[in-house]
């Protein structure tokens, strides 16, 4: 069994513990520390002092370290074995995770940019399975089906290599598996081609219905998912802060029962959060997270039921586009209708809360609003966070990989360069 393979088996089975399973020196905890952005100094002190900071809330790293977070002191009398255990215990910080939350939003925007690209990613109500490869075929394209009617999918030939089939390929799919895809390209960006390809084995990056996955060793909800987050009205992640959303996967869905849908093709978006403005933080905080903007979600719906007019994207055009030409419609009494609604998604959240939706590309969520709005009108909607392990097993993985990496003498993977390149 090659050694990634060999680390990687006995990781998973919990024959290796924290401190072996990084197997390194604190050369390496201290350099992969220093490349997240903390500054590690010795000091003539009696223990250590440690600032990380509101990390999470920061645009970037470079405003994080101007606001002086990520700073840690270690006294200077204290032995090797002493500054290390320091800085194993920096893995496990709040502020770390969320130092790793940079990287992690550059590779989720890498990659939901990427996917956003391809016009041969498409969404079609009328396929030849769950998931559609054309007329190549699946295995063309670097996958191996292991379940009927395109319900279940994984690598054939290189993680990498059936990633691009997404990126470049022709493929369709629903909005589920284009979130999955997202979330596991994310991964690859993180990683680098090499390092993707040989930490994850290829039934970790299985795609298919999310029922299916629950049946795989897919590190996204299946047995090596490992420790889930639960927080689907986001407000434990509001409080953390603007990075602690990025990656992470969600939808918004029907409200009311399917027999008030009209487009059922439209009755969920899932989506994968790609970038938070600061004021939409902000007012994600202020609010405690989604269930207030459900609330206003609900509104929206009341004033939009209110509003005559034709057009398949009647809603779109008004709210989103503001045609002048639309809104000059609007009947004169329905004028102070119209105002509040545009003053309810003037709310930055629904300006600044970027997600990425297949095949809709990235967009702020109010577009997804406005957009339900003419597709199911009968039902208002509401937004929720997906279980995911971003900050928990996924976090701990790449740690994990990059120590191994150091003490191998493996160079640190250039991603931004080969996303340029590629």
């Amino acid at each position: 069994m090659p050694r990634c393979a060999l680390l990687r088996a006995l990781l998973l089975a919990g024959l290796l513990g924290p401190s072996l399973a990084s197997g390194q020196s604190g050369g390496c905890a201290q350099a992969l520390l220093t490349e997240l952005g903390w500054r590690i100094d010795v000091a003539d002190i009696a223990e250590p002092v440690v600032h990380g900071g509101p990390v999470c809330e920061r645009a970037d790293l470079a405003q994080a370290q101007a606001a002086g977070d990520l700073r840690v002191q270690i006294p200077a009398r204290w032995s090797d074995a002493q500054r290390d255990s320091v800085l194993q215990d920096l893995f496990e910080d709040p502020a770390t995770v969320c130092a790793y939350a940079f990287p992690l939003g550059q590779a989720a925007r890498r990659a939901a940019t990427r996917l956003e690209a391809n016009d041969g990613f498409r969404f079609s109500a009328l396929q030849l399975g769950w998931i559609g490869f054309g007329a190549r075929g699946a295995q063309a394209q670097g996958w191996a089906g292991f379940r009927s009617f395109g319900r279940g999918y994984q690598p054939a030939a290189g993680n990498s290599a059936a990633l691009d089939a997404f990126y470049t390929g022709r493929v369709r799919a629903e909005c589920g598996v284009g979130r999955q895809v997202a979330q596991l390209a994310t991964q690859r960006e993180l990683y680098g081609d090499a390092a993707f390809d040989a930490e994850f084995a290829p039934g970790e990056l299985s795609i298919g219905t999310f029922l299916t996955l629950h049946q795989t060793d897919s590190i996204l909800l299946g047995r090596h998912a490992g420790r889930f987050f639960a927080d689907g009205k986001a407000r434990r992640t509001a409080q953390r802060g603007r990075q602690a959303f990025v990656g992470a996967p969600g939808f918004i869905e029907h409200v009311f029962d399917r027999q008030y849908l009209d487009d059922i093709n439209n009755q969920a978006e899932n989506f994968m959060v790609v970038d938070v403005g600061d004021a939409a933080a902000r007012a994600l905080r202020t609010h405690g997270g989604f269930a207030h903007y459900d609330a206003v979600n609900r509104r929206i719906w009341t004033l939009a039921t209110q509003l005559p007019g034709p057009g398949p994207r009647r809603f779109e055009r008004l709210l989103i586009e503001r045609d002048p030409i639309a809104r000059r419609e609007v009947p004169e009494e329905k004028r102070a209708l119209l105002a509040e609604l545009d003053a309810l998604l003037d709310d930055p959240f629904y300006r600044e809360f970027l997600i990425y939706v297949h095949p809709r590309g990235i967009r702020p969520i109010g577009f997804h609003v406005a957009r339900l709005l003419d597709r199911n009108p009968r039902t208002p909607f509401a937004i929720e966070l997906g279980l995911h392990n971003l900050h928990t097993t996924l976090y701990r993985r790449w740690i994990d990989a990059r120590l191994r990496q150091c003490a191998a003498g493996v160079p640190a993977p250039h991603t931004n360069s080969q996303a340029e390149q590629r």
